[in-house]
């Protein structure tokens, strides 16, 4: 399940180079496969995780993992000189408690991925709209007709993913609700008629 991410550490491991994941959205990355993520991180090779929670339901932190306890050696000197280390380290820690218990961590990243899959099937039925992949995670990549962009961001505001080729980008967070997905699908269903 996570053969990618197995060869990516091999090229690394056998470069003399290390490898980081970050992992802003591994939680929706691990939610979105049949992989545990100690087969995704631990058993493929990566070196070092920043394990992101403010993509995944905290008020802001990452935690830095590394699965190699010698490369942490000097990381304590290290946040300290490049100002990562907050004087209320505990208001990251207790967060990180709470996404961590009763797997919190993947529900929510399910929630997201959940939406994404549910936003990608009503907007498919759209006229204009063209999804460019079924979403994987919690992320939906579609194609709209040029002229209906900036009516769309002016109501909702998004990513144009890339100008040229009209790719826009929607994303679904742990606290999309089908509600959000409805009103949002048909707004786009709306202005899309309009223009």
């Amino acid at each position: 399940c996570a053969d990618e991410i197995a060869d990516l550490a091999d090229a690394c491991h056998a470069a003399g180079l290390l490898l980081h994941v970050d992992g802003a959205r591994v939680a929706n990355a691990v939610a979105a496969t049949d992989c545990s993520a100690a087969a995704m991180l631990v058993e493929t090779g990566v070196d070092v995780l920043t394990f992101g929670g403010t993509k995944n339901g905290m008020m802001f932190g990452e935690a830095v993992i590394f699965f190699q306890p010698e490369l942490a050696e000097h990381a304590r000197f290290i946040r300290k000189q490049s100002a990562q280390l907050p004087s209320k380290m505990r208001y990251i820690a207790a967060q990180f408690s709470a996404l961590l218990d009763d797997n919190l961590w993947l529900r929510n990243a399910g929630q997201a991925n959940a939406m994404a899959q549910l936003l990608a099937h009503k907007v498919a039925k759209i006229p204009g709209v063209e999804l460019q992949r079924l979403p994987e995670s919690n992320a939906v990549f579609a194609s709209l007709p040029p002229h209906a962009i900036l009516p769309l961001v002016e109501w909702s505001p998004f990513y144009v993913w890339d100008p040229e080729s009209n790719l826009v980008r929607w994303v679904c967070s742990y606290d999309t609700t089908e509600e959000d997905v409805g009103v949002f699908s048909a707004g786009i269903a709306r202005i899309l008629s309009d223009h």
